[in-house]
């Protein structure tokens, strides 16, 4: 590798990590918000989505640019080649925090539903998702990327109960069927955050194993 591209690769990798953290942060205080019932800082959460959405173009040019100018191979043409995609993850998280926080500002303005369901349960699991597969990257850690790769059934299997949980209370309380809706459709934001929390992870593995993993799933979850 020349001075020139390490150089590069460098500053690449810092504008990753940053945008990394912008996106973990948003996704948690749109949790937060939704908790809380807090319409404040939900809108606080849609704002930031047009600085992560500037710096996901920044990143992309940044990966274009090494590519063109050092024709990069082996490792270093995987970890651009992965930069690429997790940076489009990244900006569909942030995306999809958004979501969250719209649908964060309705709730607050409602009476608190009542579910009988372990939603601290969901959205922690989601997170710790998305904190794992993150910190596989910055550690270059591939056993973590793993974890995170099998844990994305539970996920899947909390958004399933979801579902069924809220057909029943919009059968017994069919005036909240509102509310009701816009929960189910955070449950379903978070599957897709875990979603793309797992893609994540993915690329990390082949970052490091050359290896592709995607619909191979039985082969690390058994």
């Amino acid at each position: 590798m020349t001075v020139h591209m390490k150089r590069e690769i460098d500053k690449l990798k810092k504008m990753l990590l940053s945008l990394c953290s912008l996106v973990e942060d948003s996704l948690r205080q749109a949790v937060k918000s939704i908790k809380e019932q807090n319409a404040s800082l939900a809108k606080k959460v849609i704002e930031t989505d047009v600085q992560i959405d500037h710096m996901e173009v920044d990143v992309e040019e940044e990966c274009l640019k090494i590519l063109a100018l050092y024709q990069p191979v082996a490792i270093d043409l995987r970890f651009i080649i992965t930069a690429l995609k997790i940076n489009n993850d990244l900006e569909r998280i942030g995306d999809l925090a958004v979501n969250l926080a719209e649908r964060s500002e309705f709730l607050a303005r409602q009476e608190k539903v009542d579910v009988p369901l372990d939603f601290d349960a969901m959205t922690e699991k989601t997170q710790s998702m998305l904190r794992r597969s993150l910190d596989a990257l910055v550690n270059m850690d591939s056993g973590l990327a793993y974890e995170v790769c099998a844990a994305d059934d539970e996920v899947d299997a909390m958004n399933r109960q979801m579902f069924h949980t809220v057909q029943q209370q919009i059968r017994t309380n069919p005036k909240q069927v509102e509310p009701l809706i816009h929960l189910l459709s955070v449950s379903r934001h978070l599957e897709r955050v875990a979603d793309h929390a797992t893609n994540i992870a993915e690329d990390v593995i082949y970052m490091l194993e050359g290896k592709i993993i995607r619909h191979k799933a039985e082969d690390f979850k058994s």
